[in-house]
């Protein structure tokens, strides 16, 4: 196989796993012979591609696969197996771009999904791109397949059960909708939103705070990149029948899965076969080598005519990827046992230990952490100086036990955000608040765009009077405003994020506290702004 030289957009694997395409920015699409590990056919596309998928199965006579367009709702139909042949385009069926493709090989049917929110089932070659007969409905108005657009949302994600039957969609909205596929129906809805997972956090805590804060915002993150979402509690095992969740897998793991394949024991598929070099056992799970032999003694075992049916050998996997990782995770039911301390040597019987991070880190990451070290300290400091009209107020920075947050504020006063703005609102005998560009409490970003997670440290608490700590609207949510207290506020412990003391201008945080302020919001009748902010180097003097 060719080396991948540019960004992989879409992967496809027939479903009698002989044929894998992919689809990249280079606009090309490479066809691979599963069995040889050999690329048997490129195309160059005059259109940039933005997914594929396999639209044909075992029996029929042209081996097709449809390309969708990133600019256009058009999806060309190609033979994999020739030259780059256009079979076929189909351009009236959607009105905005695709943003996934799935086929269903029971029904004989494919199903496309645009960024409107439109699903639509239309015919391979076979059928001539004709509606599909197979299923028992004609009029998209007899199914729920328009609940995506009703909710002004878009799919993610579709995939078929092994079946055909069931329809499985990940929207946009966070949310996992099943269907009936014969009739269009929706059977089940499952919601993955944040909102879900904050509110479950406050029932129940599902995770320590402070781990359940980077999570999410890993997920704000996420929602800015172009990845397929899933889980971030780990990977939920579903039985759609009890609608209970019996399994989850990953959950402690300090990764967030992404992609997700599911090899059943004893696979038939080919693209979903793996051998057991090296472990002291044998498997169940056929090669790529056995299956192309298609022998069927190899369903027994090597020194037995009896059939492997060890739970130990003939185990389920599931092979995932995970955001920002370069690794691809398997998980089993297999446990690391029996390994000698060495790890060289594996007992018979046993499966091999854990592995280690050892990949050699790419020339990115090498200039990366050589600059994250020569400039680590430029995006921190250990003090800084609030220039207001009323006076300076100097503050002693904790970036040791919160660096984010001091990062945070430390980005935001070298560049000027801070300058002009008003101490918004004031309690007297309790805090006095700023960092708002609006002026009212209700606007500002973090220095990353959106908001961060809380950070909580034991040694830094409400219990002094001057203390400078984050507002927010909520566990998670801290952005650009802070305040600065005037008395003891325990209530306020891990629930504001302490990130400073003031150790100069007491006085200055005095004065605003006792200005007079509107009634009803706590506005000082008269402005008092911060007129620029003053930070210094870690290790420096105030």
């Amino acid at each position: 196989m060719l080396p991948i030289l540019r960004a992989i957009l879409g992967l496809s694997v027939s479903c009698d796993g002989e044929l894998a395409c992919s689809v990249g920015d280079d606009k090309t699409a490479k066809v691979f012979d599963v069995i040889n590990f050999d690329m048997i056919s490129m195309m160059k596309l005059d259109f940039s591609p933005s997914g594929c998928c396999f639209i044909y199965t075992p029996k029929d006579e042209v081996t097709a696969v449809a390309i969708s367009d990133q600019d256009s709702s058009k999806i060309r139909i190609f033979d994999a197996r020739s030259k780059g042949e256009l079979l076929h385009t189909i351009e009236k069926l959607h009105e905005a771009p695709i943003v996934c493709l799935a086929f269903n090989p029971v029904y004989e049917c494919a199903l496309s999904a645009d960024s409107d929110g439109m699903l639509e089932c239309w015919s391979g070659p076979k059928n001539n791109y004709n509606f599909p007969q197979t299923l028992k409905w004609q009029y998209k108005s007899d199914t729920d397949f328009y609940c995506l657009l009703a909710a002004k949302t878009f799919a993610f994600s579709v995939v078929f059960s092994p079946s055909g039957e069931i329809l499985a969609v990940l929207g946009a909205d966070r949310k996992i909708r099943l269907f009936r596929f014969s009739t269009g129906k929706l059977i089940r809805v499952y919601d993955e939103s944040l909102q879900q997972y904050s509110n479950l956090q406050q029932t129940k805590q599902l995770l320590p705070s402070m781990e359940f804060g980077r999570r999410l915002a890993q997920e704000k993150e996420l929602d800015r990149s172009e990845f397929k979402h899933s889980c971030n509690l780990g990977i939920k095992i579903i039985n759609i029948i009890s609608n209970r969740v019996v399994r989850n897998l990953g959950g402690p793991e300090n990764l967030r899965f992404i992609q997700l394949a599911f090899i059943p024991p004893r696979s038939s598929s080919i693209f979903y076969g793996s051998t057991n070099i090296g472990s002291g056992t044998s498997s169940c799970v056929p090669s790529l080598e056995m299956l192309a032999m298609a022998n069927d003694s190899l369903t027994m075992n090597n020194n037995s005519s009896t059939p492997c049916n060890s739970a130990a050998v003939c185990t389920p996997v599931m092979v995932c990827t995970a955001f920002k990782k370069n690794r691809i995770y398997l998980f089993t039911n297999r446990e690391p046992h029996d390994v000698k301390s060495d790890g060289d040597t594996v007992t018979p019987g046993s499966t091999a230990e854990r592995d280690v991070f050892n990949e050699k880190p790419t020339k990115e990451e090498v200039l990366a952490a050589t600059r994250d070290s020569a400039t680590a300290a430029s995006r921190l400091a250990g003090s800084a100086i609030l220039h207001t009209t009323l006076g300076d107020i100097h503050i002693r920075l904790c970036p040791r036990e919160c660096p984010r947050t001091v990062e945070n504020f430390v980005g935001h006063s070298r560049a000027g955000y801070y300058n002009g703005h008003i101490f918004h609102r004031v309690i007297k005998g309790f805090m006095v608040q700023t960092g708002c560009p609006l002026g009212t409490g209700t606007g500002g970003e973090s220095l990353w765009g959106g908001e961060f997670e809380d950070e909580f440290h034991p040694s830094l608490r409400h219990d002094r009077p001057y203390t400078v700590s984050m507002a927010n609207a909520g566990p998670n949510t801290n952005g650009s405003q802070f305040f600065i207290t005037v008395a003891p506020t325990p209530w306020l412990d891990n629930k504001h994020t302490v990130f400073g003391r003031v150790i100069k201008g007491m006085e200055v945080v005095q004065k605003i506290s006792n200005i007079k302020t509107n009634p009803k919001n706590d506005k000082p009748l008269e402005d008092v702004n911060i007129i620029s902010v003053t930070v210094k180097d870690l290790g420096a003097g105030i």
